[in-house]
């Protein structure tokens, strides 16, 4: 019995880098991660563990870009002072 190879389709491709950028892709989320600025210490650990990179320490505060966040909420779980909560998402 002789084996015939299947021809393999790719699935996804990334023609230019740097699209994450380009098409925002905040609209993923079902939880979006909330600040409380009260509690913030900005200690940089959330911006550092974002994988998306769409948090910023400014004036010492935790500044989240939700045209990027997917809603991940590594932030919410790293937060030393759980300062990061989540709500549901509002369409």
């Amino acid at each position: 019995m002789m084996l015939m190879k299947k021809k393999h389709i790719p699935g996804g491709i990334i023609t230019d880098v740097g699209s994450t950028i380009i098409e925002k892709t905040g609209t993923w989320r079902t939880f979006k991660p909330v600040v409380d600025m009260n509690k913030c210490i900005g200690c940089g650990i959330c911006e550092r563990f974002c994988p998306d990179g769409c948090i910023e320490i400014k004036n010492k505060k935790c500044i989240i870009d939700y045209d990027y966040c997917k809603g991940c909420l590594i932030c919410m779980n790293e937060c030393p002072v759980k300062a990061i909560e989540k709500e549901i998402e509002k369409k």
